[in-house]
Formats: C-alpha cells, sequence, structure tokens
C-alpha cells in the first residue's frame, strides 16, 4: 500500500482514523457561544438546542493550512505512506480544500498531496473517501485512487429539505439558489447540491410534500443507477428531525429494495442548515 487518504467530517464519518483503511478524518470547527471546539466535542444535539433557542449566533472557521500539515504529517508517521489523497467538502462551500492546497505546497519535499475537492458534502463525499481508501489497500496508484475519488463523488446526487433559508442565508451559503429565492425566505424548497453548490430543485408548500419529494427524489435517482449498470448506495441526514429520518429511511427502503445508510449532518455542516433538516443522497456503490 503506497497511498493514505484524508478527508474531513463534513463526509460524515466520525472524526479519526477509520478502521480498515488507510483514511483518516480530520474534524471541522464549530464556534457555540463563544467556545470554539470540533464535531468530536460539539455534539449535534447541542447544535440544535442552540439554533432553537437563538441565544446566539453559532458559526464555523475552516481547518487551517497548519491543522493540514500536522494531520498530513501524522497520516504519513501512522501508515508509512509517503502519497496522499485529501479529499473534501465542495470548495463553494468551504475553504477547507483550500486549507489542504496551502499544507500541500508546504510539505512538497516530504509527501506527495493530491487534494481533490469533492463539489459534494456528507455521504457522498465520506463514500468518495471510504472507496478511494478501499482502493488503495489493493494497491492502487496515486492517479487511480484521486480518479476514483472524483468520479464516486462527481456521479452522486443530494436533496435536503430545510426548515428556515436563514441559517443558509446567514453563513451565505445558499450559492446560486439565491438568486432564484431572492428575499422569500418564508418558502419551503427543496435544495440540492449541484457543481459544488446549492441550488433550489423544487418549491414546495409543506413540510409533508418535501419528505415525500425526497423519497421520489432518491427513488428515481437510484432507478437511473440501475439502468447504467451499477448498484445504488442511499444515505439520509437529518440535523434534529431523527424520527422523520428513520420514517423517511424506512419508506425509502422498501420502496428501492436498499437499506438506506443514516447518517446524523456533522455539526459543521449543520449550523449552516438549521434544525428540522432532512436530506437524501444516492451514490453508484461500485
Amino acid at each position: 500500500m503506497d497511498v493514505a487518504l484524508l478527508t474531513d467530517s463534513a463526509s460524515c464519518l466520525p472524526p479519526g482514523p477509520q478502521d480498515g483503511v488507510p483514511l483518516h478524518v480530520l474534524p471541522l470547527h464549530v464556534m457555540v457561544e463563544g467556545r470554539r471546539g470540533d464535531s468530536r466535542e460539539v455534539t449535534q444535539a447541542e447544535v440544535v438546542d442552540v439554533l432553537r433557542a437563538g441565544r446566539e449566533r453559532v458559526t464555523t472557521s475552516r481547518v487551517s493550512p497548519g491543522e493540514f500539515v500536522t494531520g498530513y504529517r501524522a497520516l504519513v508517521a501512522a501508515t508509512g505512506c509517503r502519497r496522499v489523497v485529501s479529499v473534501h467538502l465542495s470548495g463553494r462551500l468551504s475553504g477547507t480544500a483550500e486549507a489542504a492546497g496551502l499544507a500541500a505546497q508546504e510539505l512538497a519535499d516530504e509527501v506527495e498531496v493530491r487534494v481533490v475537492d469533492a463539489r459534494t458534502v456528507g455521504l457522498p463525499l465520506g463514500w468518495a473517501a471510504l472507496d478511494a481508501a478501499s482502493l488503495a489497500c489493493e494497491g492502487g496508484s496515486l492517479e487511480e485512487v484521486e480518479r476514483l475519488a472524483l468520479e464516486r463523488a462527481s456521479g452522486a446526487r443530494a436533496w435536503f429539505y430545510v426548515d428556515s433559508l436563514e441559517h443558509l442565508r446567514r453563513g451565505g451559503r445558499l450559492g446560486r439558489a439565491q438568486a432564484v429565492l431572492g428575499s422569500a425566505l418564508a418558502i419551503k424548497p427543496l435544495l440540492g447540491v449541484d457543481d459544488g453548490e446549492v441550488v433550489l430543485a423544487e418549491r414546495v408548500r409543506t413540510r409533508g410534500r418535501a419528505v415525500a419529494r425526497l423519497g421520489d427524489l432518491a427513488a428515481q435517482a437510484a432507478e437511473r443507477v440501475r439502468e447504467d449498470g451499477g448498484r445504488p448506495r442511499l444515505g439520509v441526514h437529518e440535523l434534529g428531525a431523527e424520527e422523520a429520518a428513520g420514517d423517511l429511511a424506512a419508506a425509502l427502503g422498501r420502496r428501492v429494495g436498499v437499506e438506506p445508510q443514516m447518517a446524523p449532518l456533522d455539526p459543521g455542516v449543520g449550523v449552516h442548515t438549521g434544525p428540522g433538516t432532512l436530506g437524501v443522497v444516492v451514490a453508484h456503490g461500485g
């Protein structure tokens, strides 16, 4: 094995080393009521409680290039690999990939790092990193591992519903959807991630209709994966909506015949979507 992998906790994988594969997850940072922590220290429940109470603004801060330098060196020490593929959430949503690139330049004489801007977030990012790490275990080259990570991420689809657009707007994460929605923050849209940024997928009138459409969109995407000869992989994300997410996952599993992976949103992502978020993701399972 010559290649190791690094990703960030926007992948919704647990921070730290991942069992069985050469992959380490670097946690994102969250500021809660003046206290800076990461997803090992700030829980989803804490973020939900503070956002619902409206006591103080909850914010995020990007992982610094220095933290990436430390992370890359630790990964080299743990795995013995001097080639790293670093797979991160969309550069249109965060400066994380940029920071990784700066660190890679600093360490150019020590380790060869290929930074992949996955142009997505959540489980599609995590699955891309895990699949790439599995290929690395099988002896894949740096170029092959990098290519697979990008292919897996770019082939995934993601849609989500938020109770309020305020958190996305305040954090500057509305992307192209901002121009379409303007100041109509009271509507309940279905949003998607397209080429790394948030876009408007559909307008809906009620939360119930939104949840139903999430199921429709995921089922249709899964069918397209099958038509392409692939095996669909499904996931359901939530922030402060565990029961609704469980119901959605159960219904989707019955409909598609594939059990979705349940994944609470990482606090560093959930800060920007707010309580009540539900999301579905679909990707090729190999």
